[in-house]
């Protein structure tokens, strides 16, 4: 009988971990350039099974035959995927260490220092756990690292994804150009600009945390969880992203953290802001 236990524990424990693995990599391949290949591969088994259940041996021989091809092909094909998936388990927190995320943040400050001297308009969102491909309805796929002077060159007026916002993940700037979901709240102060209003809505609909330079002024701007922070300084600025992605060494250290974040949207007092 303990033998018979033990044997559908292992079972049950082995189609969990399956269950995880497929959906998260289900969940990673969408949006990407090999989406289309997955539901092609899908639609083949699919019919692969319907010819297995209709009992049309001759189809079935050539469709398993051609799927046991495919998983030769799906390396070649799903190549960069394969590359960016590992990339990403190597950048998860609990692989991640404080040092790597500080060096991350100093980049976005860099960024948002020299966004700001210059007055280029910017909005950048820093995925934290939520896909963030999954709530922007367009966006170009850049795929780089993320330095100060890449995401400079993209918010240069004129450049042709300068209007919309970027997405950085970890280190790297994965798409730009993006439209970010707009707040729907009623109770903002009417001058507050598109920009803003954008990086409220992304910060409502995910965990990310979103940096906005102003176009007119170069006034700085964050916001997270709904919460609207304006005209900060670079320190200020790297300190709300280091509450937010480092992660704290001690029980005080979290209450230290979350007394931080603001508890409300400022009275907004400057004319309308891109």
């Amino acid at each position: 009988m303990d033998l018979e236990l033990q044997t559908i524990w292992r079972f049950v424990v082995e189609i969990i971990i399956l269950a995880v693995g497929f959906y998260y990599a289900f969940m990673f391949m969408r949006g990407t350039r090999g989406w289309p290949v997955v539901i092609g591969f899908a639609v083949i088994l699919g019919i692969t099974l319907l010819t297995t259940f209709l009992e049309l041996q001759v189809l079935n021989i050539l469709l398993r035959g051609f799927l046991a091809v495919s998983a030769f092909a799906a390396l070649v094909i799903f190549q960069p995927e394969v590359r960016r998936l590992l990339a990403e388990l190597g950048n998860l927190p609990m692989f991640s260490s404080a040092r790597e995320e500080r060096e991350n943040i100093e980049v976005i400050v860099q960024a948002a220092e020299r966004l700001s001297e210059a007055r280029i308009g910017a909005l950048m969102a820093i995925e934290k756990t939520i896909h963030l491909q999954e709530v922007v309805e367009s966006g170009i796929i850049v795929d780089c690292e993320a330095t100060p002077e890449m995401l400079e060159t993209i918010f240069f007026p004129n450049n042709a994804v300068h209007d919309g916002g970027v997405i950085i993940k970890g280190d790297r700037i994965a798409c730009a150009a993006c439209i970010f979901p707009l707040t729907q709240r009623q109770d903002l102060n009417p001058s507050l600009g598109t920009r803003h209003r954008a990086a409220i809505g992304m910060s409502e609909e995910t965990d990310a945390a979103v940096v906005i330079i102003s176009e007119e002024s170069g006034a700085i701007s964050h916001a997270y969880k709904g919460h609207l922070v304006r005209g900060v300084t670079e320190e200020e600025l790297r300190a709300f992203l280091s509450s937010v992605f480092v992660k704290p060494v001690s029980g005080r250290s979290r209450r230290n953290d979350s007394s931080r974040e603001p508890a409300s949207i400022p009275v907004v007092t400057k004319a309308q802001e891109k």
